[in-house]
């Protein structure tokens, strides 16, 4: 029974691992999508990066439509394509607009809390 429980315990991390890469290329892939059509970086993005983002946003959207199933190393391969075109584009855009480089874009997932906000321990 201890082996039962041993193997299964082993499955279910790596299928908790599997969905953890599967949502962060999910939520990456959306976020990089807000990002481009935000009001306020709309109009300091070209359009040929704008539709670079947007295509390779898409593609990856619908491979994930398809591959619901795909191991961890798939999405994660998936998600260094995405972030090799999205971040340099993303990077120039915030240096050109004078905003910090390293900051998340889309507000970012899994990021630490913001600065200026609440901790948990400030909250009752």
């Amino acid at each position: 029974m201890v082996s039962e429980a041993e193997k299964y315990k082993a499955d279910d991390e790596k299928q908790k691992d599997r969905v953890g890469a599967k949502n962060s290329l999910e939520s990456y892939a959306f976020n990089m999508k807000q990002t481009i059509e935000d009001e306020k970086l709309k109009d300091k993005i070209s359009a040929d990066d704008k539709k670079k983002i947007e295509d390779k946003c898409s593609e990856v959207i619908r491979w994930l439509d398809s591959n619901q199933t795909a191991e961890k190393d798939e999405f994660e391969h998936q998600q260094k394509e995405l972030e090799g075109i999205c971040n340099p584009i993303i990077t120039k855009l915030y240096q050109s607009a004078g905003g910090d480089p390293g900051a998340a874009p889309g507000g970012g997932a899994g990021g630490a809390g913001g600065a200026g906000g609440p901790t948990i321990e400030e909250v009752d």
